[in-house]
């Protein structure tokens, strides 16, 4: 597994497992154990998604040392609104059952109250419970209104990212500022027909990969951290098999001539929750 290096020397495995949607019970709890049993070593969840007790079980049970696990968590909404960052963090702590996580990121960039979230931020990285603090859906004018009001750079901007949503421009600025881009819904929530497109199909069959394949060594190529969710063994298996071969320019140029700003989620400018 290839890994990302942060900008405060944090290392990240560059494909983790997303649990966006899998629910608090013993099924999630049994996909993480496999994942962590074919060699994931990066769990991303987050306090809304109410899965981060079944993470912290399947770490535990995995026997795997917790140094060898990086956990991604991040602070919802409610809680920058009522001024309860740092109860949210110890929330999910104590849910995933460990005395650190590894990234804690800023799940959505709420009006008047991110900047506020970050101020708590500094603090948690300084306390060290936290190896390295980010951000998730913001944009450039968001990142930059950070750097305004604080010397600590985000580590991590994890945002909607795929071959419909390119987000070069986002893109260029992160890897200017030294902030690692993750995407999150690598496959497009599975909702846009990403893995019937024919560029796609055509560099599959040229590399005898899957279209899923292609998109993540595309993403990785592109140096963007991947957290692609899936419940399927095989499928798991097939998602970190991606290093041994590499994509060309051009073929990296004919999956960004798919770009059409197209969103499965919502706008970080424009969210309602």
């Amino acid at each position: 597994m290839e890994k990302a290096i942060l900008n405060n020397g944090t290392e990240m495995p560059c494909v983790g497992l997303g649990v966006f949607r899998m629910e608090n019970d013993v099924e999630t709890q049994a996909v993480i154990e496999t994942a962590l049993s074919i060699e994931y070593r990066h769990i991303d969840t987050a306090a809304i998604y109410g899965n981060e007790e079944m993470a912290g079980n399947a770490i535990k049970k995995s026997g795997i040392s917790r140094e060898d696990i990086f956990i991604t968590t991040k602070s919802w909404n409610d809680n920058q609104r009522n001024g309860t960052v740092m109860e949210g963090f110890e929330e999910s702590l104590e849910k995933l059952q460990t005395d650190y996580v590894d990234l804690y990121l800023i799940h959505w960039p709420v009006k008047e109250k991110f900047v506020d979230t970050w101020k708590v931020f500094e603090k948690i990285y300084e306390s060290g419970r936290a190896k390295a603090v980010g951000v998730s859906n913001f944009k450039r004018h968001h990142l930059e209104q950070l750097k305004k009001e604080s010397s600590l750079i985000p580590a991590v901007n994890q945002i909607e990212l795929h071959p419909y949503l390119i987000q070069q421009e986002d893109l260029d600025y992160c890897q200017q500022e030294g902030i690692c881009v993750e995407a999150w819904s690598p496959f497009a929530a599975n909702k846009l027909d990403l893995f019937k497109e024919k560029i796609i199909v055509d560099i599959a069959e040229k590399y005898s990969k899957t279209p899923a394949q292609i998109i993540l060594r595309w993403d990785i190529q592109r140096k963007v951290v991947v957290i692609p969710k899936s419940s399927n063994a095989e499928r798991l298996k097939q998602n970190i098999d991606i290093f041994d071969f590499q994509l060309t320019d051009e073929d990296i140029s004919r999956i960004n001539s798919l770009n059409k700003n197209k969103r499965v989620g919502s706008d970080p400018d424009n969210f309602n929750f």
